[in-house]
């Protein structure tokens, strides 16, 4: 290339040449070192931190996997509830690593003792719960044993579904039945599973006019099934409780499996109770679900084992079908995951076992009888003996209204009165078992929604005691933290009709309806500038609400104050609080508006004061620029010469009357200050009239913290004693009260007629100031003390 550039005759095609080869090198050498560089750091500048080098030691990962569970020092503090794993805990943990250990021995071995393991943990289980020739199968998901029992109930009754498949199910539909009192999300979860329709699922109402409200209704049951048939579909599967998700209440299972044997549909039987079935005394109703189909049990939260699989215990004769079904493997890995319940179960023992489960069922018996002598605690368990939950609600029948749990609506009750009564107690049942999970984390509280009760709470040591470590104590001191909160519930839940009527009747406040609130209630304040039928921001409302809250804090009022959006909406709202004593709801009230326009009007009045005052300067100006060319034709021209005027005032001095103005800040206008002068001339003050205000603060005794209702014993003042200090209280206001006026008054001027004073400068700060100037020709200012 350097011949080619030295044919070119031209030096700066030249010289052009030579740079462009030159800066060419320069980036292939730059481009190839960056090549190899990263081919170098490719090993080790790729990969995570932790893999770098030659590993991490024991320690350190053991110290990694500790930051990551227990989080960093900084952060907040998670929940106080903490697993309580015992001994018998770390016996199940010891069986995860123990089964992967086991994995590795030789196969004929590894078959011998996961058979054997897999036997013994059955017929352990069938014993203990009374479950007669069963097979077991163990499964990490809860429902994935129904799922895998409905598959076997499809191929036992459809012969031909292993070669046909769909087609047998679309010929002769198959029907599974719910309880309406069912876990949210199982018949879904059926449907997912096993790929059929959704109409194939077939919802159960509860009894709604005799009996418990979350059992199964047995005779609607029947006329389901008999509907079924005629329509030419197959009932499948039926699927009971022994004690529901939500209130633990059993079905009639003995009637069920009457009904399931005269139809062929297979019955499944799944809840909490089933774990009494290990007690010496178990109720008809529970023990009927020995004789089902099948049962799921879920052995780790009842035993407070950890990381333990749920178990399935069903009845059928055939291995191919159970099998195919997914119920049985012949993978030694899968027959391993009863492991950690053989290890526990046998470091337990029977006596273990069934201490466990006995004490969960004195508990929650023992929470029943104490919430019996608590007023204003409503239980909603009616068979207390066959179920080990207790579901509980704070409730107080408001004078002239008819008790809310009722299903059938009460005629003299109308339906938006019976919501808001619903709505206001699950907002304080909500905020009462935030309260208790804080005060009594070992209880294992709950707070749930039921759709005829509203909010409850619910207590149930069989899923909780063991792995919190629940004891008698714990329950007596929830029942006395449910005691201590109920004078502030029921006082609560007496002012928020009250509070709703009077800020409903007061102007300029509108009632917000928020049900999760529990406070007394949630109140808006509706400035001249609100606009009611837009949900967007109000910067002036937020401004308004500010400021009322902090005024309201400063109270030192034993009720709690906060401000936040609007339920559904962006514009701020002040949420008042829990009330522990009798408040004065129209004194609240009253409190709330007037202060709320009173900050209204400050607002609006320092953003008018610099526009007002700007004006009254402008025209102060004016009037004394008027004022001092009358003064000049008065006194002549040769009195403002400084050395002559100084001579003429000595010999002849003149006596000038004073022309002031006073500027009202109410008004906004300039008045003449010749009053002013007269009467102070003549030694007479004039008190002006007093500032228009709202209605007088309620009088308090000493002590009295404000929104408190007078005792009646105060009513012993005497009435001469109480007039007289209002007459004092009004002198006072007199005395102290009056409009706000800034005085301006004109005196002579040096210089030259119209000529901008050395002095305006200082005058204007000092009319910002509100302090007269001591030797100012321009106007004195007078402010009062809130302008300074």
């Amino acid at each position: 290339m350097d011949a080619s550039l030295e044919k070119i005759a031209d030096p700066m095609l030249a010289e052009m040449g030579k740079n462009l080869k030159e800066a060419m090198k320069m980036l292939e050498d730059s481009q190839r070192r960056t090549e190899e560089e990263n081919g170098k750091k490719l090993i080790s500048g790729d990969i995570p931190g932790p893999l770098q080098g030659s590993g991490q030691d024991m320690v350190s990962i053991l110290q990694l996997v500790q930051n990551l569970m227990h989080g960093d020092e900084d952060e907040e503090p998670q929940s106080p509830r903490i697993q309580n794993i015992g001994e018998q805990g770390h016996m199940a943990l010891l069986g995860h690593s123990l089964g992967a250990y086991i994995s590795t021995l030789d196969k004929e071995k590894l078959r011998k003792l996961t058979t054997r393991i897999l036997s013994d943990t059955t017929l352990w289980l069938c014993r203990i719960f009374r479950y007669e020739n069963g097979c077991a199968y163990f499964h990490e998901e809860e429902r994935e044993g129904l799922a895998k029992i409905c598959r076997l109930a499809i191929h036992s009754r459809y012969e031909d579904f292993v070669v046909d498949g769909f087609n047998v199910l679309y010929n002769k539909k198959p029907v599974i039945y719910l309880s309406a009192a069912a876990r949210p999300g199982l018949g879904q979860y059926l449907c997912n599973q096993l790929g059929l329709p959704f109409p194939c699922l077939c919802r159960v109402p509860c009894n709604t006019m005799f009996g418990s409200q979350h059992q199964m209704d047995v005779a609607f049951l029947e006329k389901l099934i008999k509907d079924d048939i005629e329509r030419g579909r197959l009932p499948l599967l039926l699927v009971a409780n022994a004690g529901t998700a939500a209130v633990g209440h059993t079905d009639k299972i003995g009637r069920l499996k009457e009904l399931c044997e005269q139809y062929g549909i297979w019955l499944h039987v799944e809840g909490v109770n089933l774990a009494t079935l290990a007690l010496g005394y178990v109720s008809s109703s529970v023990l009927a679900a020995a004789k089902c189909d099948s049962m799921t049990m879920t052995p780790g939260p009842w035993l407070g084992l950890p990381a333990v699989p749920a178990v399935t215990l069903y009845k059928h004769d055939d291995p191919a079908l159970t099998l195919v079904a997914g119920l049985t493997s012949n993978k030694p890995t899968d027959k391993l995951r009863a492991l950690p319940l053989w290890l526990s179960l046998q470091y337990l023992g029977l006596d273990g076992i069934v201490e466990r489960i006995k004490h969960a069922c004195q508990l929650s018996q023992r929470l029943q009888e104490s919430l019996k002598k608590v007023n204003y605690i409503k239980i909603l368990v009616e068979d207390e003996l066959s179920s080990p939950v207790v579901v509980f609600r704070f409730f107080q029948e408001l004078p002239g209204s008819d008790p809310v749990f009722k299903a059938v609506p009460v005629p003299n009750m109308t339906p938006s009165a019976v919501g808001r009564e619903r709505h206001s107690c699950d907002a304080l049942n909500r905020w009462l078992g935030e309260q208790l999970k804080q005060l009594v984390p070992a209880s294992g509280l709950t707070v749930m929604d039921l759709e005829t009760e509203g909010t409850c709470l619910r207590f149930s040591p069989l899923m909780t005691a063991a792995v919190l470590g629940t004891r008698g104590e714990d329950v007596d001191q929830l029942v006395a933290c449910i005691e201590s909160k109920l004078p502030v519930l029921c006082c609560t839940l007496q002012l928020r009709e009250e509070f709703k009527q009077e800020v409903e009747a007061t102007a300029g406040l509108l009632y917000v309806d928020d049900p999760n609130w529990p406070g007394i209630g949630v109140v808006r304040y509706e400035h001249a500038n609100d606009d009611k039928s837009s949900l967007k921001s109000d910067p002036e409302g937020e401004k308004i609400h500010a400021g009322l809250l902090k005024k309201l804090n400063e109270l030192e009022s034993d009720l709690t104050f906060k401000i936040g959006p609007e339920y559904k909406s962006m514009k701020s709202c002040l949420y008042v609080g829990m009330a522990s004593d009798d408040v004065d709801a129209a004194e609240l009230v009253e409190t709330i508006a007037a202060t709320a326009r009173e900050i209204e009007e400050n607002s609006r009045l320092l953003e008018n004061m610099t526009e007002v005052v700007r004006k009254g300067i402008q025209e102060a100006q004016v009037e004394l620029q008027k004022a001092n060319e009358e003064r000049l034709l008065e006194e002549g021209v040769l009195r403002q010469i400084p050395v002559v005027g100084s001579v003429l005032n000595w010999f002849s001095p003149v006596q000038a009357l004073q022309k002031g103005r006073t500027f009202n800040l109410t008004a906004g206008s300039l008045e003449s200050t010749e009053p002013i002068y007269v009467y102070k001339a003549q030694g007479a003050g004039v008190t002006p009239p007093p500032t228009p205000s709202g209605s007088r603060t309620k009088q308090r005794l000493p002590g009295q913290k404000p929104f408190k209702r007078s005792l009646r014993g105060s009513d012993a003042l005497s009435e001469t004693s109480s007039v007289s200090h209002i007459e004092d209280l009004e002198k006072v206001e007199r005395l102290s009260g009056g409009p706000e006026q800034i005085t301006l008054e004109a005196s002579s001027t040096e210089g030259h007629p119209g000529a901008p004073s050395p002095q305006h400068a200082d005058q204007t700060e000092a009319f910002q100031k509100g302090v007269p100037h001591p030797e100012d020709d321009h106007p004195q200012v007078e402010g009062p003390e809130s302008l300074r």
